[in-house]
C-alpha cells in the first residue's frame, strides 16, 4: 500500500468509445490544462491518427459537442502551406507516449518531442526539436476542438517572448458565447513572428507563428475568464520555475490528492481504481484568478477573498456520487463549492443546473442542485445553512421569470398544483433542455429533490415547509399506472399530459416522457420511499423478481462479465427501447443498492462486482461518458463498499468491498479503514458478517456522521450466497425516508 499513486494512474483510460476524458496534464480542479487535440469533439480520442495542436482547456467526460481545446499550440519545423489545423495536423506514435497526472508526453511524426504539464491556471509545454531543424510554434486562436465554434478571436505580440489575446467560443450544449483571455510566454526570445487572419476579428482562421534560433522551447499559457490582466497575473504561477520543477510540483499535488485513499490493489486493478479517483478530482474547475477575481453570473467581476470560486457544474450527473465523494475526502473544497453555488444564486438570481463558466446552459432536467446542495449541508460543508435553505426553497417553489436566463423548475406550475410535471414537447425552452419535454422523469427528480430538502427544512426548524416537502416527496406515486404491463410485470410510471390524462400510446420501453432513459430505468428513482414503491410493484417478492429481470440476474450469477456486456444496455447513447440496467448513464446508477434496501444485500454485492468488470485498464475502460467524474466516483465508492443512495439522508448503503484493505484519510488524522480478508475482484463475493469499530453491524446502511468521526469496517466475505446472511433480518433496512413506514 506504499506504491506511488501517481504512477498508478493511466490518463488514457476513458479516451475511447465516448468516455470523453482527456489524457493531457492538469492540476486537481485546475482551470488550465495542456493536452492533444484530435478530431473528436471532446478534444482527443485514443485512435485519432493526428494531433492538431495542444489545447489549454478541456472538460473530462462531458457529452455535448462544445468542449474547449482553446488556444491551440503546435510545434513545427517550418511554416505550413495553410493555417487550417485540419491540414497542418501531424501524426504521432503511441509508443513512448506517457499519460500520468500532471505529465503528458508524445513524439510527433515530425521528430519533435512534446511534454506537457500544468499549474492551476497555466498549461505548459516543452518542445524538443530534431537536430538541425528550425523551431517554429503555431499559436492558433481561431480554431479549437472539433465542433467547438470560435466566434471571434484576437492575438497580439506583447514582447519578444510573449503573446496575448482572446478567444470567444460557444459554451457547452449550445450555450452562449463567452470570452477566455490568455497570455502565452516562451522561455526564450523568438527571432521572427507573423500573423494569419489578422490581429482580431470574427470567426475564421487566425493566429500567430513564432520562430526561434534554437531549442528546446517551453511555452506557458495562462487563462482567465476575467480580463487580460487576470491572464497575465495568472502566468505568475509558472514564473521562476523550470518545466521539470513545474511538472514535479503538479505530480506532488496529485500525490497529495490521490493519497487520500490507499488500497491494497495491484496491477490493472490498482490502475483502474486510482485513475477513477483521479478523474473524480478534476472537476469542478477553479474559477477565480490568482488575485481572487472571478466573473459572476451577473457579468460583473467579483472577488473570492480567502476561498476558491469554482465553475463548471454538471449537477444532474454529479449529485449522485461525485459530490459526496468530494465532501468526504476534501471538506474544505466542498465548502468552497457550496459557497460558489450560493454566489451564483446571489449574482444570477437563481441556482444553476449545468453551469458553464459564468452562464447557465439549462442542460438536462429535474432539480439536481437541490440534492447536490442538501448533501453538502448534510456532510457539513455549508457554512450558512439558512442562506442555502432560502435559495433552495425559492428554487423549489418558484419559476424564474421569462427575462431570466435560468429555467429552474420550469414544470413547477403543474407540479405544485397537480403533483406532476406535464408532458409537453411543445413547451418553450431557454437552452438545451426543459422539464416538460421529459415530464415523467422531471416529476421523479423533483420528488427526490423535495424529499431531500425536507430533511434540511426539518433540521433547521422549518417544520411546516418540511411537511409540504415530504408530501411532495411522494409525487412519484401520481405517475404510477397500475394498468400498464410489460415483460410480465404490471405497474409503471407513466407521463401525464397537462390536463392529467395519461400519455397515449405508451410503452415502458419507449422514449416519451423520460430523459435519457425509459420507465424501466426510472421506476427505481423513488429510493426515498422504498416501502411505498415496493407496494406499487406488488410486494417484496414481486419487486425482487423485477430487479432480477432488470439485471438479468441468473445470467449474471453464471457469467458476470459476459452478462453485463450482452444483457445490459451497451452503447453510451442507447437510452431508449430498453428494459435493462444502463451502467452508462446516471438515472439508474443507484439501483444495485435497491436489493440491499429490500433486505437482499448479497444480490447488491453480486451486481456491483459484475458492473465493476466494465471498468478496465484500457482506453475504453469507462462506462459511457465519465460525466465530469460521476462514473469514476461510482467506481471508487462501490469498490470501497459504500454508496450514497438517498440524497439528504447522509446514509451510505453497503456492499462487499473490492479490496482486502482500504484506508480513506479524512481531516484531522481520522480515517475510515475498510478490511475484507480474502477479497478477490475476479469472482463474486458476498458479506457474511460485518463489524464496525469492533461491534457487530447488521444494518445495510452507515451514516456519514459515524464515518466522519473515523471508523473501522471489518468484513468477512463468502463465495456462497447461502452463507451471506448479513443484514437480511428484521430491522436491517431503513424505513421510508419520507413516511417512516417499514418494509413489510
Amino acid at each position: 500500500m506504499t506504491a506511488d499513486p501517481v504512477a498508478s494512474v493511466d490518463t488514457f483510460i476513458g479516451t475511447k468509445d465516448e468516455g470523453n476524458t482527456f489524457p493531457g496534464a492538469s492540476m486537481p480542479f485546475g482551470l488550465a490544462h495542456s493536452g492533444p487535440i484530435g478530431s473528436h469533439y471532446a478534444g482527443w480520442r485514443y485512435d485519432d491518427p493526428v494531433i492538431r495542436g495542444f489545447g489549454h482547456f478541456f472538460l473530462s467526460g462531458a457529452g455535448c459537442w462544445e468542449q474547449g481545446g482553446l488556444v491551440s499550440i503546435l510545434p513545427t519545423t517550418g511554416l505550413p502551406r495553410t493555417f487550417d489545423h485540419r491540414s497542418y495536423a501531424v501524426g504521432y506514435a503511441h509508443d513512448g507516449e506517457v499519460g500520468r497526472p500532471g505529465d503528458y508526453r508524445v513524439r510527433l511524426a515530425s521528430g519533435i518531442a512534446v511534454e506537457s504539464t500544468a499549474t492551476t491556471r497555466v498549461g505548459v509545454e516543452r518542445f524538443a526539436f530534431p537536430a538541425g531543424s528550425t523551431p517554429h510554434v503555431l499559436v492558433n486562436v481561431g480554431q479549437a476542438n472539433d465542433r467547438e465554434p470560435v466566434f471571434a478571436s484576437s492575438v497580439r505580440v506583447v514582447d519578444d517572448r510573449t503573446l496575448a489575446g482572446t478567444v470567444v467560443a460557444q459554451a457547452f450544449c449550445g450555450g452562449r458565447p463567452y470570452t477566455t483571455y490568455f497570455t502565452t510566454r516562451f522561455d526564450r526570445p523568438f527571432r521572427a513572428t507573423g500573423n494569419w487572419g489578422g490581429a482580431e476579428g470574427g470567426a475564421g482562421l487566425r493566429g500567430q507563428w513564432v520562430r526561434f534560433d534554437g531549442g528546446p522551447v517551453t511555452a506557458a499559457t495562462a487563462l482567465s475568464h476575467v480580463d487580460a490582466e487576470g491572464a497575465a497575473k495568472n502566468l505568475g504561477e509558472a514564473d521562476g520555475r523550470s518545466f521539470d520543477e513545474l511538472r514535479a510540483a503538479a505530480q506532488e499535488a496529485w500525490r497529495r490528492e490521490l493519497s487520500s485513499v490507499e488500497v491494497s490493489a495491484e496491477g490493472d486493478d490498482r490502475t483502474v481504481f486510482y485513475t477513477a479517483l483521479y478523474h473524480a478530482l478534476l472537476q469542478p474547475l477553479t474559477g477565480n484568478d490568482v488575485d481572487g477575481r472571478y466573473r459572476g453570473f451577473d457579468g460583473r467581476v467579483h472577488t473570492a477573498d480567502g476561498w476558491t470560486y469554482h465553475e463548471y457544474f454538471s449537477l444532474w450527473d454529479t449529485y449522485r456520487a461525485q459530490n459526496q465523494l468530494l465532501a468526504l475526502l476534501r471538506p474544505e473544497r466542498a465548502r468552497d463549492i457550496a459557497r460558489s453555488l450560493l454566489a451564483i444564486h446571489e449574482q444570477g438570481g437563481w441556482l444553476p443546473r449545468w453551469a458553464y463558466a459564468n452562464q447557465e446552459t439549462n442542460t438536462m432536467t429535474g432539480d439536481p442542485v437541490t440534492p447536490f446542495l442538501v448533501d453538502l449541508w448534510r456532510f457539513g460543508a455549508v457554512e450558512e445553512p439558512e442562506r442555502a435553505y432560502r435559495a433552495l426553497w425559492r428554487n423549489a417553489t418558484g419559476v424564474p421569470p421569462a427575462s431570466s436566463p435560468f429555467e429552474g423548475r420550469a414544470g413547477n406550475p403543474s407540479y405544485l398544483r397537480a403533483g406532476f410535471v406535464q408532458h409537453d414537447k411543445a413547451f418553450p425552452k431557454k437552452g438545451q433542455d426543459v422539464d416538460p419535454h421529459h415530464g415523467a422523469s422531471a416529476t421523479l427528480e423533483y420528488a427526490l429533490a423535495d424529499s431531500s430538502l425536507a430533511v434540511m427544512a426539518a433540521a433547521l426548524g422549518h417544520e411546516d415547509d418540511a411537511e409540504v416537502l415530504r408530501a411532495r416527496g411522494l409525487n412519484y406515486r401520481v405517475l404510477w399506472d397500475d394498468s400498464v404491463s410489460d415483460r410480465g410485470f404490471t405497474g409503471f410510471p407513466r407521463p401525464r399530459l397537462g390536463d392529467g390524462r395519461w400519455l397515449t400510446p405508451y410503452t415502458p420501453q419507449g422514449s416519451e416522457g423520460f430523459h435519457e432513459g425509459t420507465a424501466w430505468q426510472y421506476q427505481w428513482l423513488a429510493q426515498q420511499d422504498v416501502p411505498g414503491l415496493v407496494a406499487r410493484l406488488g410486494g417484496r417478492a414481486a419487486a425482487l423478481a423485477r430487479l432480477d429481470d432488470f439485471f438479468a440476474f441468473p445470467d449474471l450469477l453464471a457469467d458476470p462479465a459476459r452478462a453485463v456486456r450482452e444483457k445490459w444496455v451497451v452503447g453510451p447513447y442507447d437510452y431508449y427501447d430498453q428494459f435493462r440496467y444502463n451502467p452508462n448513464n446516471e438515472p439508474d446508477l443507484h439501483v444495485p443498492w435497491m436489493y440491499a434496501l429490500l433486505g437482499q444485500p448479497w444480490r447488491t454485492s453480486a451486481v456491483v462486482r459484475a458492473a465493476q468488470t466494465l471498468f478496465v485498464a484500457a482506453p475504453n475502460g469507462v462506462t459511457g461518458n465519465d460525466d465530469l467524474g460521476q462514473m469514476s466516483a461510482w467506481y471508487v465508492l462501490s469498490a470501497l463498499g459504500l454508496y450514497p443512495v438517498v440524497p439528504g439522508s447522509g446514509d451510505f448503503v453497503l456492499n462487499a468491498p473490492r479490496f482486502e484493505r482500504a484506508v480513506v484519510r479524512l481531516a484531522d488524522d481520522r480515517a475510515i479503514t475498510v478490511t475484507a480478508a480474502g477479497a478477490d475482484p475476479s469472482r463474486l463475493q458476498y458479506v457474511r458478517s460485518l463489524h464496525v469499530d469492533g461491534e457487530p453491524w447488521d444494518a445495510v446502511r452507515l451514516n456519514v456522521d459515524r464515518l466522519r468521526r473515523g471508523a473501522v469496517l471489518d468484513h468477512v466475505l463468502t463465495d456462497d450466497p447461502a452463507e451471506a446472511t448479513w443484514a437480511t433480518g428484521p430491522g436491517a433496512v431503513p424505513p421510508s425516508y419520507v413516511t417512516g413506514e417499514h418494509l413489510s
